[in-house]
Formats: structure tokens, sequence, C-alpha cells
């Protein structure tokens, strides 16, 4: 393989004028279309034209949130959403209920903790989503019901390990406990199959620059009519975040500061992409294209981060490196020598792991010029592995398109 790599070495050369392969699980590429439908002059936010805008991209998201309730759309990233749902339905010192599943929950636990609420942080390993079991038990054993709500991140994002939101609900429903249930989806809406209603989510968090395929910049809260009672009572002050505040004038299609207004052109175009494709096939080709980057990882002898089948991530992929191998000095040489960018691990993972986003407008052509710049970055950077990894994934590929097409036939047939 050192031979293979100096060679491939030889091949790289400087990037400065290639197009950058973004590979990291968000922000995802921005597809041409979107790019196109923001090139718009900004118009006057208190128009009629602009009224239109807004009621389309408001409905519109709540199809994707699968929610016939308000949707929320803030000026913001997803740490703005976090901080909405917190300061609209808590109170300094109400405890929450939280579990450790990554990066990502651990800084929403310490958001919460900023703005005086106590957290019951459920210790995790980071390599499996939450576990309803636990979340049952420590319901069950709150008798006096002092828990006020159980937050859950569906997708963590640094680990690639996906939380069981259905079974989590079916667990609080089991204690008849009434904690609301708010569920950070920033990296799964649009990608991984999420139902706000069916689910009985009281607050559903996202942003705009992962499965909605938009630059940074939207934070999204999907809230139920619980949600929203207690919005009425809780005691936490808040004025930018105000639910309020935010849905009289949504009612009309306007928004009570100024908007984001060519991130919502884009938004109403990225919901049109999504509902063409129809959501249950958009979903369908995110769990193939995770299913074919894991099998490219087991060729290559590496290990998944997730350890639990069952919560497998659609919309990424953490790859853990073999003893000795940094996964930074791996990522630096695939984007010197292929200008391809691979996500990082983060804090208790930085070093050990790498991840590969296959997300947004991802399909089985990018995903495996994805998986090649992986495979020849293993080479130049000396990374023990098997070769094989791409032909495995385009054998899974192939595998199930032709199941597919054989599917198809027979109901032609008919």
């Amino acid at each position: 393989m050192v031979g293979q790599g100096a060679e491939i070495r030889r091949l790289g050369g400087s990037h400065a004028s290639r197009t950058p392969f973004l590979q990291i699980p968000g922000p995802s590429p921005v597809p041409d279309r979107i790019l196109r439908a923001m090139d718009m002059p900004v118009i006057d936010h208190r128009s009629s034209e602009f009224a239109e805008l807004g009621r389309t991209v408001l409905e519109g998201s709540g199809k994707i949130f699968q929610t016939a309730g308000p949707v929320v759309i803030f000026p913001s990233s997803g740490t703005g959403a976090w901080e909405a749902a917190i300061v609209n339905t808590l109170s300094p010192g109400d405890k929450v209920l939280m579990v450790e599943t990554g990066h990502f929950a651990t800084l929403w636990r310490q958001l919460a903790g900023r703005f005086g609420i106590e957290v019951d942080f459920i210790a995790g390993d980071w390599r499996r989503g939450a576990d309803p079991a636990l979340i049952e038990a420590r319901l069950a054993a709150d008798t006096a019901h002092g828990i006020k709500a159980v937050m859950v991140v569906h997708n963590e994002t640094s680990t690639g390990a996906t939380s069981r939101i259905a079974d989590i609900r079916a667990a609080i429903d089991r204690t008849a406990h009434p904690a609301l249930l708010m569920v950070d989806t920033i990296s799964s809406l649009g990608s991984v199959d999420y139902r706000h209603d069916e689910w009985k989510v009281d607050v559903s968090v996202s942003c705009s620059q992962k499965g909605f395929m938009l630059p940074p910049g939207l934070g999204f809260n999907a809230i139920s009519e619980k949600a929203r009672a207690a919005s009425r009572t809780n005691k936490m002050p808040r004025s930018y975040f105000d639910w309020e505040e935010m849905l009289k004038p949504n009612a009309k299609g306007f928004f009570p500061y100024t908007p984001a207004t060519n991130l919502l052109y884009g938004l109403r175009e990225a919901i049109a992409m999504l509902l063409e494709e129809g959501l249950d096939n958009v979903f369908a080709r995110h769990r193939r294209l995770a299913a074919a980057t894991r099998a490219a990882v087991n060729q290559w002898g590496l290990e998944n981060l997730c350890q639990e089948p069952s919560e497998f991530s659609p919309v990424l992929t953490a790859v853990m490196m073999p003893p000795g191998h940094d996964a930074d000095q791996f990522r630096k040489a695939v984007l010197d020598n292929f200008n391809m960018s691979l996500g990082a691990g983060l804090s208790k993972v930085a070093g050990k792991v790498f991840r590969i986003g296959h997300l947004g407008e991802c399909n089985e052509l990018t995903l495996l010029g994805a998986l090649t710049g992986v495979e020849m970055g293993l080479s130049v950077a000396g990374v023990p592995h098997r070769s094989g990894g791409v032909e495995a994934a385009m054998r899974l590929l192939e595998q199930r398109d032709q199941r597919n097409a054989s599917s198809h036939l027979k109901v032609v047939s008919t």
C-alpha cells in the first residue's frame, strides 16, 4: 500500500483552483437549484409579496416536520433554536432529563444550565442513542413529577447514532408522566423519518444547513399545544425568541422583525424539492447511502463508532481510526490531496474518529466519489486498511437497484 499511496500523492497536488468537495455532516452542499432561488433582490418584508412567501414557507415547513401545528422560524443557528425551546417552556430551577449521546447532547445540557435549569444527565458511552428503558425508569421513579421535560437529540451528529423517538414516546406514555418531550432534529430533519405529531413531540428543534440543504442562518421550533400552553405560564425571560411574538404576525405571513428574506426564498425551494422527491423516497435514499457507506467501512476493516445497528444514522457515519493513527492527520491528508472535507471528531472523540456525511442532495455518484476519496486518503496517510471498500459500496447499491427494478417490473406486468 505504501507504493500505491506514493503514486496517489504524485497525482494529488495543489487544490487551490478546484471546487471543494464537502462531505461533512453539515453544513451540507447547497444545490444549484436552491442557490438560484436565493439569487433574488431583497423585497419589502411588509409587502403582500413577502406575505405570500412567508405563508408558503411556514406551511411547507410543517409538512417536513409532519405536523399540523405551528412552526416558528428564527433567523438563527440551531443553537438559537435550542435556546428558544428552553426559554419558552421552562423556568429557572426546573428539572429536566437528558441523555449523554454525544457532543451535541452535552452542549444542549450546558446551555440549559446557563438558564438555571437542573439537568439529570443520564451518562452514555457515545456509541449508541438514548435508551428508552432508562428514560422510563427515571420517570417512573419521579412520582412527584419534578421532571418538567425530557430532552433528546434525535440524530447525534458527533457519533452517527440515531435515537428511537417513537420508543421514547412510548416509554413516557407508559409512566403517564406529564413531562414535555423536546427533540433536537438538527441533523435529521428532512433526511431521517421524523413525525412530530404522531410521536407526540412537544418541541422539535432544527435548522437550515442540514437536510434543508440551505446555508446556515435559520432555526426552527415545531411546537405542540401542550408546549404552547407551557409558554404562557413559564417564568423564563425572553424577547427575540418569544414564540407568541412570532406567532401573531406569522398568522398573516409576516415576522415581528426583519427576516432572512433570501434564505426564505431558498427554504421555499428546498421544501419543494423534498416534496417533489417524496419524503418516503428521501428517507429511503439516505438509508441506502448509509448502508453503502457502512459496507465500505467494513471492507476497509475499520470500525463504526455507533455499535447499535438499529440506531445507525442515515445521515453520517463516524469511523474509528486504528490505534496509533490520528484522525485529524488523516483528514488533512484527504483535504490536501483531494480537496475533500471530512467531519472531525469532537471533544471526547477528537482525533479518534472521522465522519463521512451522506445527507442532503447526496446521491449514489457523489457518495461513491466521496468513498473513493476516503480510500485513496487511507493509502496516502498510511492508515492500515483493506482495499475494495468502494467496490463493496457499489455492489450494495447495485443489488438494491436491481431489487427495486425487479419490483417495478412485477408491478408493471401485473
